[in-house]
């Protein structure tokens, strides 16, 4: 009879007690602060008087209180009880919910004190500082690279775990980001939803837009530490940047010989496995590599304006 009842803890001795809410028991352990010398006191970590557990039964994870308990399983039942009224997109908190509806109202009011940005979320301001600050507070256990957001950190992980959860419906191809997936369904369907307002060329995906619009403006954005030379895109830098390292992070199977760039690997391959993919249209001679039959090309059209068909 005395389960059901909420009666005060008394300071004891430290052994584990329970009690009952309706249908979940929680485990209490009480810790000690009597100055009796002749009991024997629990070994506990930390200075704390209660500890509850509460245990998910899904992965196993503990909280301390009913409330935490509930918006986990959210992430594991997929439940968004809290809908907005503008657009009807759902959110697992209601803070989230109150987040979101600075996205209608236009209404920003954490400000960054560095630049003055104003954000509608605080945890976007808390991000948007790390910019600032240089602060990368979440580490990779493997490999030791730092980033700024946790949800960055989760994806490169998988570059160590492999894991590519998002598949190509099409083909099958498998991408270990959401982002990748939608830029390559866009070899299949065609789309090239990125313009340039400058001569007009279209492309599938931003960065090879925001690349393209510096052959226009002449910007080159990425500068070498070591000799000051600068380049359009940062993956042209990171290659270069190689030539005063000495790094060559890509080895031939066959020969164990190795490379700085990948596409001088994969031209290398073709010496061992005899594939020449490039075929010239006029004669249908095959090369294995992309220089030797961007020079045969020419030898064609130095025969078709040589001077002899002049005469």
């Amino acid at each position: 009879m005395f389960d059901s009842l909420l009666l005060p803890l008394p300071v004891s001795c430290g052994h584990a007690m329970r009690r009952k809410r309706g249908q979940e028991t929680e485990t209490l352990i009480l810790t000690a602060s009597n100055n009796e010398p002749d009991q024997q006191q629990p070994e506990l970590s930390g200075n704390q008087i209660l500890k509850k557990c509460k245990q998910c039964n899904v992965c196993g994870k503990s909280f301390k209180l009913n409330t935490e308990l509930t918006i986990h399983m959210r992430t594991h039942t997929g439940e968004k009880p809290f809908l907005c009224v503008t657009c009807g997109k759902g959110f697992s908190q209601k803070c989230n919910l109150n987040s979101h509806m600075g996205t209608h109202t236009g209404e920003k009011p954490f400000a960054c004190i560095t630049c003055g940005k104003g954000f509608s979320e605080k945890n976007t301001l808390i991000r948007h500082i790390r910019t600032h600050t240089g602060e990368k507070p979440f580490s990779c256990k493997i490999c030791g690279k730092c980033f700024r957001q946790r949800h960055i950190l989760n994806t490169h992980m998988r570059v160590h775990t492999e894991e590519r959860p998002f598949s190509c419906a099409t083909c099958g191809k498998g991408f270990n980001q959401k982002a990748n997936l939608n830029s390559h369904m866009r070899t299949h369907t065609g789309v090239k939803p990125f313009s340039c307002a400058t001569c007009g060329k279209c492309f599938n995906q931003k960065i090879h837009l925001d690349n393209h619009v510096r052959i226009h403006t002449g910007e080159k954005p990425f500068s070498c530490e070591t000799c000051g030379k600068c380049f359009r895109e940062k993956h042209v830098l990171n290659t270069h940047m190689r030539t005063h390292t000495g790094e060559k992070p890509f080895s031939c199977e066959t020969c164990g010989k190795c490379f700085r760039e990948k596409r001088i690997l994969n031209s290398h391959v073709r010496i061992h496995t005899g594939e020449r993919p490039f075929i010239c249209g006029t004669c249908g001679k095959c090369f294995g590599h992309k220089n030797s039959y961007t020079y045969h090309i020419r030898t064609h059209k130095r025969e078709t304006f040589h001077p002899s068909y002049l005469s």
